[in-house]
């Protein structure tokens, strides 16, 4: 994400807090490898979910979102073979939505992919009228026990419109501070407490301005390479 937003603004200064705050999924698909399944599937087009190096983008036609992979999916035309990459829960999600056969990636987040069928019942029976809302990297087998399939953002949004008092929120953990925040009045149970990122908990306050204070961990994509993956980026956007 970083990257991206190198990407996006590329005269402008981009600053990790913590290196190490990579997305494991976004590392098990490669360029090499992404080259390698292309030449596979000659005239593919190749959707690459955001949660991708730089590198791989370059690789891509396209980039996608969880709330938007649906609408990217369905401007592909029909007779055109798409490859999916990297995470294949979210593919199957957006396969089962458009109708679209696609070759999807194996790839996961394993935050979301530990997240069972058994946890979603298990909460419904403590918590009998409260609504499932889950992200689409989850399993099907979560997403078919789910009234809402959403995104973080759809999270945040849905229960505006929604009158139910009570919800079981399937995905990192770290999202019900914000929904209690903006929900102070409604219940949100985290469908496991095991749904935890230990990536994205290494970036802290502190980090963030020991960053800006000194200008740690610039953020620098190669021109060859930002000049390509911006035209996938380019394209997700508009």
């Amino acid at each position: 994400m970083a990257e991206t937003a190198k990407i996006l603004s590329p005269h402008k200064t981009v600053l990790m807090p913590d290196p190490r705050a990579g997305c494991p999924m976004a590392n098990m698909v490669t360029p090499e490898r992404l080259r390698a399944l292309k030449a596979e599937h000659p005239g593919a087009v190749v959707v690459a979910y955001v949660n991708t190096s730089a590198a791989v983008k370059a690789e891509s036609d396209v980039c996608c979102t969880s709330s938007n992979a649906v609408q990217i999916v369905r401007r592909v035309p029909a007779r055109q073979p798409i490859i999916f990459v990297p995470d294949k829960n979210l593919g199957d999600w957006v396969m089962r939505e458009t109708g679209r056969e696609m070759i999807l990636w194996d790839g996961f987040c394993h935050v979301h992919a530990d997240i069972t069928a058994d946890d979603i019942q298990a909460r419904k029976a403590e918590h009998p009228p409260a609504k499932v809302m889950a992200h689409p990297e989850c399993p099907r087998a979560v997403l078919d026990l789910a009234d809402v399939v959403t995104s973080t953002s759809g999270m945040l949004r849905f229960p505006a419109g929604d009158d139910a008092r009570e919800y079981i929120v399937a995905t990192e953990t770290g999202l019900l501070h914000r929904l209690h925040q903006d929900y102070p009045d409604r219940r949100f149970v985290a469908a496991t407490l095991n749904a935890v990122c230990p990536n994205m908990k290494l970036t802290t306050l502190e980090k963030a301005i020991e960053a800006l204070d000194e200008g740690l961990n610039e953020i620098v994509v190669p021109p060859r390479i930002s000049e390509r993956a911006a035209r996938a980026v380019a394209r997700m956007v508009a």
